[in-house]
């Protein structure tokens, strides 16, 4: 045992801090372990050692031989890792299993893979302890809410480790508090995927009574380091019952100085990272609307002056009950340390201005995927590495540490509007689909809360390993990553919901609105949009009910600073490329996926508010009947989700002033 190894144990021993014997086993019998500090050290660990700048991080593979997982190089701004596999370059959604006999609403590691976990535990231990290893402490959470954690992995993962490290702040092992628990442990063992899972990303949730153990089996850090422990915030939420919402959210201050804050959710590709992106003009100052694919037309407008933002959160947001005022809005804080970016968008210098600055010049290392690098280069981030000659990868990320970005807003803030993003196809009469949103839409808090239960994945995701149909992500759009119950998540949304009537709720697609293609400019324009108009209502002649009733209310007109945008990106129904016969099949399309998905929460534990709302959208209801259980107007004497359940008839619930 050398001396970095007995000083960690004297200190935990000094701070009577108990490891859980697995681990205590894997540290007192491995082949070595250094522990770290700070991010700063993994980045040199990263390619072995910080005068080296070029690594390749690989195994011999039983019947295999030797892989190389992934080449890393030592770039100027930080370190840049590439995956030699294309598969590897994004998160598979069919990852996660559950190792435990605990509830969940997820298949067990038994039943996906035909034999007990308990056996592939001991033969990760074993694997482990036959290597050198690396290893550091973390906190799941932020700010007080959330938990100590633990990483180990093999010493020549050093960027995976680095990764966590930054989503999930370290801690120093002289700032470890004394008798602090620690809550998760991630064991990382990256042959696995080849020897038992076929090549593919498994992740296993094991929790036990004390801590909840997670296994990654690959070094994409997508379904570990950041969605793994997002599931061990979700479990803590779900004993807890609160949320960590899958969002992101912006303040944004109109040129007239009015406040809004956004919150933006939805399911992978949903415009979540992109809610911070600053609008790009045209080189004669104009905004492109959206380019029309049948025709060639392209649409423009012009805003002289565009709303200034701070971001808030990028992925995820606490909305815990220790900072909610009952004030008939939600509260949130962001529950990331640092940003998985997704720049896929940024496709050339100047395509997204302020990150591309913050990225040349960190004041920090950050971390690359994806990125087509050389040693001692500076990673750009619309330099995507290919998956084939042709053929860019989709999903190059960069991790970036929130306390380099500017104006980030630390403390929790109170949302104003709560939007819904959908990748949507393009939609005509010959080739109808599901891409018939305008712009953005009004919902009622009914049909939000439907959205939430179905959360559509939807058109050509690039984010994750699929073949670009719509699919559901479920509850809140974070199902994927929860360990526990369904319908207990369908329930606290639908409660936080009803709690929080001073919320307004939108949809917004991205990527197409009917034959146009738009990509994220319907929430960037929506958040100039609703920002100026401040506390203002809509006007009453401004909405009309969709045509679709799950689309809630429709705008008739909108003007940003005297632009007005044309009838066919609010109505698709009005682009002759569509008609009411393409919208209408593509209607179909929508509610058969809605009928479909909802049958997973007709479930006796639904509150009978939420029964009532999934049996109006199985007979097809009009927005004014799901106004009818759920109303859009509040009262300052709000109704929380006892009054609902409580009353015989949902809609003649009488004011208790």
């Amino acid at each position: 045992m050398n001396v970095l190894q007995t000083n960690l144990l004297h200190v935990l021993e000094e701070k009577e801090i108990l490891l859980p014997e697995n681990v205590k086993r894997i540290l007192n019998e491995c082949k070595s372990f250094t522990c770290f500090n700070t991010t700063e050290e993994l980045a040199d660990a990263a390619t072995n050692g910080k005068d080296n700048n070029e690594f390749e991080v690989k195994y011999d593979v039983p019947g295999k031989g030797e892989y190389t997982e992934a080449i890393i190089h030592r770039v100027k701004n930080g370190i840049s890792a590439n995956y030699t596999e294309p598969y590897m370059r994004r998160r598979d959604p069919g990852t996660m299993s559950i190792g435990d006999d605990k509830p969940t609403g997820k298949k067990r590691f038994t039943e996906k893979y035909g034999y007990s976990f308990s056996k592939l535990q001991e033969e990760t231990y074993d694997w482990l302890i036959e290597r050198d290893l690396a290893v550091f402490f973390y906190f799941a959470g932020r700010r007080g809410i959330g938990s100590l954690g633990m990483a180990i992995a093999p010493a020549n993962a050093g960027f995976f480790a680095m990764g966590l490290s930054m989503l999930q702040e370290i801690v120093p092992i002289d700032e470890l508090r004394q008798e602090e628990e620690v809550k998760s442990v991630i064991f990382v063992a990256p042959v696995f995927r080849h020897t038992h899972f076929d090549g593919k990303q498994v992740v296993v949730h094991n929790r036990t009574d004390k801590v909840h153990e997670l296994y990654s089996y690959n070094l994409y850090p997508g379904p570990s380091a950041k969605k793994g422990l997002y599931g061990v915030l979700l479990s803590q939420g779900e004993k807890e019952q609160w949320v960590t919402a899958h969002c992101s959210a912006v303040q944004s201050i109109s040129p007239y100085d009015n406040v809004t804050t956004f919150m933006h959710e939805g399911a992978s590709g949903g415009g979540k990272s992109e809610l911070h992106q600053h609008i790009v003009r045209e080189p004669d100052g104009r905004v492109l609307l959206g380019e029309n694919t049948i025709s060639g037309e392209s649409r423009y407008i012009t805003i002289p002056r565009f709303c200034s933002f701070k971001p808030i959160a990028d992925d995820m947001a606490f909305c815990h009950p220790s900072f909610q005022k009952q004030d008939g809005k939600l509260r949130i804080m962001d529950a990331e340390n640092a940003w998985f970016v997704r720049v896929d968008s940024v496709k050339g210098y100047g395509d997204d201005p302020v990150l591309e600055k913050t990225t040349i010049s960190p004041k920090k290392p950050l971390l690359f995927l994806n990125i087509e690098t050389k040693p001692e280069s500076t990673a750009l981030i619309w330099e995507h590495i290919y998956d084939e000659p042709d053929k860019r990868c989709p999903n190059p990320r960069v991790i970036l540490p929130r306390d380099i970005v500017e104006n980030t807003i630390d403390s929790s803030v109170s949302v104003d509007v709560r939007s819904f993003g959908i990748r949507t196809p393009l939609c005509s009469k010959e080739n109808p689909t599901y891409g018939i949103a305008g712009l953005f839409h009004i919902l009622p808090p009914a049909i939000a809360w439907l959205w939430r239960l179905v959360a559509p994945r939807g058109h050509n995701n690039p984010s994750i390993v699929g073949e670009g149909i719509m699919e559901s992500e479920g509850v809140g759009s974070y199902w994927p990553f929860a360990t526990g119950k369904r319908i207990t998540h369908a329930n606290l949304l639908l409660k936080q919901i009803i709690d929080t009537p001073r919320t307004i709720y939108a949809l917004i697609p991205n990527q197409n609105i009917g034959v146009w293609k738009v990509g994220f400019k319907p929430q960037l324009l929506m958040r100039e949009y609703l920002t100026r108009r401040g506390v203002a209502k809509l006007r009453s002649d401004q909405t009309q009910a969709a045509r679709c009733s799950l689309l809630g209310y429709e705008l008739n007109y909108l003007t940003i600073e005297s632009s007005k945008i044309p009838s066919r990106f609010l109505k698709v129904y009005n682009q002759a490329e569509v008609g009411t016969e393409g919208y209408d099949h593509g209607a179909k399309v929508l509610q058969n996926f809605f009928h479909t998905e909802l049958q997973k929460y007709r479930h006796k534990d639904i509150f009978q508010t939420g029964k009532k709302i999934i049996d109006a959208c199985l007979s097809n209801a009009s927005v004014e009947e799901y106004n009818e259980i759920l109303p859009m107007n509040y009262q300052y004497l709000f109704y929380n989700i006892e009054d609902y359940e409580q009353s015989s008839n949902n809609n003649g619930l009488e004011s208790r002033s």
